[in-house]
C-alpha cells in the first residue's frame, strides 16, 4: 500500500509564469535585434552568432522576426531562451539571462565595428555603355532569319499539309530542325533537343552563339532546297 505524503505537492504556478514573464520580455527584446540583423544582412532569413565569456548565443531571424534566441554556454548544456516550441527550464534560463547583457553588448559592438565601412567606396561611378548598336544588329540578323524560315514554313506548310510539322537536316555535323505551325515557324534549333534556339518564341541567343551559327544558316538554306529539289524529282510526271 502506498503512503502519500500529508503535505500537498508544491504549487510551480508562481515560477513558471515569472518564467513566462522573462521569456515574453527578451522575446520583444531581442526581436529587435533579430529586426536589425535582417535589415543589416538585407535578406528574409539569417542568423548571426555572438560570443561572450561565457559562451554562444545565435539569434536566427525569418522574414524579419525572431525565430529563436539560443544559448550555449562554455559549460553545460545549450538551452533555447526563445524558440517556436516548449519554453525553456527555469535553471538554464536563469543561467542564460545573467550573461544577456553581454550577448546584447557583443550585437552592439559587432554593429559598432561596421561602422565606416563603406567611408572609401566612391559615389561616381562609369558611364555605362549602351548596347543599342548590338541589339539593332542582332535583331536585324535574326529577323533576316526569321523571314527565310517562315517561308520555309510557308512552303512546307503546303506541300505536307496539316498545321504542324518539322524538317531536320544535318550541317557541319550539327541537327538542324525547323518547327512550323501552319505558315510561320515555331522554332530553329540547333543541336538536337538539349540544343540552342537559334529561333523561338523566347529569348533570343546569346551574341556569341549568334556569331558562330549565322554563318551556317545558309548551308540549312541550301540543304532545305536540296531537299526540295529531290521531290521535285520524285514527282515528275508519269505517263499512263
Amino acid at each position: 500500500m502506498t503512503y502519500w505524503p500529508p503535505a500537498d505537492p508544491t504549487d510551480a504556478t508562481a515560477i513558471a509564469d515569472e518564467r513566462d514573464e522573462w521569456v515574453a520580455a527578451v522575446r520583444d527584446h531581442a526581436g529587435q535585434i533579430a529586426y536589425q540583423l535582417a535589415r543589416l544582412e538585407g535578406g528574409d532569413y539569417g542568423q548571426r552568432t555572438v560570443e561572450t565569456d561565457r559562451g554562444e548565443w545565435t539569434v536566427k531571424y525569418e522574414a524579419g522576426d525572431l525565430e529563436y534566441l539560443r544559448f550555449d554556454p562554455t559549460r553545460g548544456e545549450e538551452v533555447y531562451v526563445v524558440s517556436t516550441k516548449q519554453p525553456p527550464e527555469p535553471g538554464p534560463l536563469a543561467e542564460a539571462l545573467a550573461d544577456y547583457d553581454a550577448f546584447v553588448a557583443g550585437f552592439n559592438d559587432y554593429v559598432d565595428s561596421l561602422d565606416g565601412l563603406y567611408d572609401d567606396i566612391p559615389t561616381s561611378f562609369p558611364d555605362v555603355a549602351p548596347t543599342d548598336g548590338i541589339v539593332a544588329e542582332r535583331d536585324r540578323i535574326l529577323g533576316e532569319i526569321r523571314e527565310v524560315c517562315d517561308r520555309i514554313a510557308a512552303e512546307l506548310h503546303r506541300y505536307e499539309g496539316g498545321d504542324y510539322g518539322s524538317y531536320a537536316t544535318r550541317v557541319a555535323d550539327d541537327r538542324w530542325e525547323l518547327k512550323w505551325e501552319q505558315d510561320r515557324a515555331s522554332y530553329l534549333r540547333v543541336g538536337g533537343s538539349n540544343g540552342l534556339y537559334l529561333l523561338s518564341q523566347y529569348q533570343p541567343p546569346a551574341a556569341a552563339d549568334i556569331r558562330e551559327y549565322a554563318p551556317q544558316f545558309r548551308e540549312f538554306v541550301r540543304a532545305y532546297n536540296d531537299h526540295v529539289a529531290e521531290l521535285e524529282a520524285d514527282l515528275e510526271p508519269i505517263e499512263v
